[in-house]
């Protein structure tokens, strides 16, 4: 057994190299038909047309590549972009230097300089995105009002730009209030608000009488003192037998109905006699009481109130 395994794989070694030697052949015959192809001089028009086209025309150097460059790498255009405040930095600076330079200008009188609003440091804040400190920023605000009190006529156009930076949009002192008219029965409405309780009051020329949701002052509020406060617009202006109110209140509780109920009968009053408006804001009667009630906080027992402390 062990001849005969012997003979076959002699066998089957000879099989092998025989066939490696039978391909050796085809794979050199191959290669050099190939070859052959490569080396042929007749040209098909296909192949020279898909062949691609060097460009011999190539641009030559510049003669000074580097002319006019002074940095090897590129730089901010301002020294302050490392700092924390860009912006803020760069308005400081541009402002010291304009009033270094112009402050031998002659100042405007008081009543010739307009009235202008500036931006507050939140609203700088917000608007640059930088947190600027306070100090710093009234530094340069006194700055920016300095520039702005140069006379109009001789006030530069870079001062002009440098304030822009610094202006309101909404200016204040154009805002004008709405003149509210009377209806075609001669009634003035006015709305109040306290807390969580709103008024509504139309007033009319009559003898005093007044209503509250439909009923008598002594029966919508049975305090004095609630009583008092829905009636103290027309008893500060000694009007109270003048007009004649019909009110609508919701909302809240008695003394919140009867605060609100004043800043409305305030407000209307002012329809009829718009002269009365100093009167009624020293009495405290158009101003907008803002206070609301404040919440309970855990671990209270009431908005502000702690729970007595027990040693044992």
């Amino acid at each position: 057994m062990s001849s005969l395994r012997y003979g076959l794989q002699q066998t089957l070694c000879l099989r092998q190299l025989a066939k490696g030697q039978s391909m050796k052949p085809q794979w050199q015959r191959s290669s050099l038909q190939s070859s052959f192809k490569s080396m042929s001089t007749t040209s098909d028009p296909q192949v020279e047309n898909s062949e691609p086209k060097v460009d011999t025309k190539l641009d030559l150097p510049p003669e000074k590549p580097f002319l006019g460059v002074t940095k090897a790498r590129p730089l901010p255009v301002s020294p302050s972009y490392f700092s924390r405040e860009p912006r803020f930095n760069d308005a400081y600076i541009r402002l010291s230097a304009l009033v270094e330079r112009y402050q031998h200008l002659p100042l405007a009188p008081p009543e010739l300089v307009p009235r202008q609003i500036w931006r507050n440091l939140k609203g700088y804040r917000q608007t640059t995105g930088e947190p600027v400190k306070a100090m710093p920023f009234s530094q340069v605000l006194s700055m920016v009002k300095r520039l702005h009190q140069i006379h109009p006529g001789l006030m530069p156009s870079e001062v002009k730009e440098a304030l822009q930076e610094f202006k309101r949009d909404i200016d204040p002192y154009k805002n004008v209030a709405k003149v509210v008219p009377l209806d075609r029965y001669g009634r003035a409405l006015g709305v109040g608000r306290r807390k969580t309780s709103s008024a509504r009051a139309w007033v009319v020329e009559g003898t005093g009488e007044m209503l509250v949701n439909g009923k008598p002052l002594n029966e919508a509020f049975g305090r004095v003192h609630d009583r008092e406060s829905a009636i103290w617009a027309l008893r500060s202006t000694a009007r109270t037998d003048k007009y004649n109110v019909w009110a609508l209140v919701e909302g809240g509780g008695v003394t919140g109905q009867a605060e609100a109920l004043t800043l409305a009968i305030a407000k209307a009053v002012m329809v009829h006699e718009p002269a009365l408006k100093p009167i009624l804001r020293k009495a405290g009667c158009i101003t907008r009481d803002p206070r609301q009630v404040e919440r309970k906080k855990h671990g209270h027992v009431k908005a502000r109130k702690m729970p007595a402390w027990v040693k044992r």
